[in-house]
């Protein structure tokens, strides 16, 4: 009788150690899964309410509407006019401000598997705009505003006008070549 209460006891510790092993390897496991994540895995799987700090110093909320290789495209609800469009470059976001939940949200697994948009670059992004001259305001340090007419790599050429004007001849007062770094956000008007 003593030996079973034995057995028993050394059964029961050995379960407790294998259970305590494989709680640390899963936390391990989970430590080095989000360790590999990127800023752009963390905002898909964030709330689609974001509170964003700019590079510049400037914040913006805005709803997250798609979500690019490295850009994010949404609706203003703070920091600038509401219900005006907003591409953001990741490389542009200082920060993000989450609650506890939206945290928590953010390192969760999600499938983006064959998502077409997360192939599209910032550039490919500037070039729609720009071949259907829509009108701009490079928000930033400096903002300025205008048409898009081309889109390099890192860089994109800006005929410079009034905001809400269409860019013709007698209304564009200059051609700006900008980089990619120089500004924070683009707005759509």
């Amino acid at each position: 009788m003593r030996f079973d209460d034995l057995f028993d006891d050394l059964e029961s510790q050995l379960e407790a150690e294998l259970g305590a092993e494989r709680r640390d390897l899963e936390a391990e496991e989970e430590r080095f899964r989000v360790g590999r994540l990127e800023l752009r895995e963390r905002i898909a799987a964030a709330p689609r309410a974001l509170d964003l700090t700019l590079r510049g110093g400037g914040r913006l909320r805005l709803r997250r509407m798609a979500l690019g290789r490295d850009w994010l495209n949404g609706v203003v609800l703070e920091g600038a006019p509401a219900e005006t469009g907003a591409i953001v470059p990741l490389q542009a976001i200082a920060g993000i401000e989450l609650d506890a939940d939206g945290a928590a949200a953010s390192v969760r697994p999600t499938d983006a598997a064959g998502d077409l948009q997360a192939r599209l670059s910032f550039a490919f992004a500037l070039r729609d705009l720009a071949r259907r001259r829509a009108p701009v305001i490079l928000e930033g340090a400096l903002p300025v505003a205008g048409t898009i007419d081309r889109v390099g790599r890192d860089h994109l050429d800006l005929a410079v006008h009034e905001p809400g004007a269409h860019p013709r001849l007698g209304t564009v007062r200059s051609w700006r070549i900008v980089p990619f770094s120089a500004f924070d956000w683009v707005r759509l008007p």
